[in-house]
C-alpha cells in the first residue's frame, strides 16, 4: 500500500476493501465508502466516514 506520510499518519492511502475487512464493516457500508471514494482513500476520510453499527441493539429512550 502507497502511503503520502510517514508509518502511522493518518494520510496513508488505504484500499477501502482492507480497510473494510480490517474494521469489520458490512458489505452495505463498505460500497458506500467505494461510491463515495473509489478503491482507494486516505485513512483520515474512511475513519471519519465510517459508519460501523453495532450488533447490539441500542436502548430507546421514551
Amino acid at each position: 500500500m502507497d502511503d503520502a506520510g510517514p508509518p502511522g499518519s493518518s494520510e496513508q492511502i488505504w484500499s477501502v476493501f482492507d480497510f473494510a475487512h480490517r474494521y469489520r464493516l458490512a458489505k452495505r457500508e463498505e460500497n458506500r465508502l467505494l461510491m463515495l471514494y473509489g478503491p482507494t482513500a486516505s485513512l483520515r476520510d474512511l475513519l471519519a466516514n465510517a459508519q460501523r453499527h453495532s450488533l447490539i441493539p441500542q436502548p430507546t429512550s421514551s
